[in-house]
């Protein structure tokens, strides 16, 4: 079961999601929230596994609930909803710690996909907004910052996610657990100064 909570202002849209994703085999939906100030302290008592977090919302923005929701929870995953594919919104949002996105006028189905695929490690975006997520790294990285100072299991577990493997994927090629993977991962993101696997492998990909 993957619990799922939603954070968009706009009601019918957050209702109707709500109904689909409880109506859905192996989904449960655990709290919806009109505003990132509610879904600031709900999602707390909630611990959904993956967030659906709408990025113009009224008051405080999608992006600036991102960046704070990761602060409390790093290992919290959030698949930003968004109505056009603006690069730039979308890329501040990866950069604050968002997992992914998704257009909100994907079907029903392209939304369980992407809920599952971030489930299960992946980060859903185009090409056009990864190779942005890279170039930033690229630019920015400083050599005091290199992976030589990760461990070598952690090295491992993060070329794995370089090569599209899943938390599931990992675990069996290393014979260790999930929970101890997403061990690794909250060391790794310490040691990296990230907040999501996409700026993880991002770095790890412009060294």
């Amino acid at each position: 079961m993957i619990t799922v909570s939603i954070v968009d202002d706009e009601k019918d849209l957050r209702q109707s999601i709500t109904t689909f994703i409880n109506g859905s085999p192996g989904f449960k939906c655990k709290g919806a929230y009109g505003s990132a100030e509610a879904a600031l302290v709900g999602l707390m008592e909630d611990k959904p596994e993956v967030v659906l977090m709408d990025i113009n919302l009224g008051g405080m923005s999608g992006i600036d609930c991102v960046e704070k929701l990761k602060a409390r929870c790093p290992s919290l995953q959030i698949l930003m909803l968004t109505v056009y594919e603006d690069t730039d919104q979308i890329f501040r949002a990866l950069e604050a710690g968002a997992t992914g996105y998704l257009l909100k006028r994907s079907s029903p189905t392209k939304l369980l996909q992407a809920i599952r695929e971030v489930h299960a490690g992946g980060s859903p975006m185009t090409s056009s907004i990864a190779r942005k997520v890279v170039a930033s790294f690229q630019k920015s990285k400083n050599s005091s910052e290199k992976q030589t100072h990760l461990s070598p299991r952690e090295e491992t577990v993060l070329h794995c996610l370089a090569k599209g493997f899943t938390y599931k994927q990992i675990a069996s090629e290393l014979d260790i657990s999930i929970d101890t993977i997403r061990t690794y991962l909250r060391r790794i993101y310490e040691k990296l100064h990230v907040q999501s696997r996409t700026e993880a492998v991002a770095k790890y990909l412009s060294q």
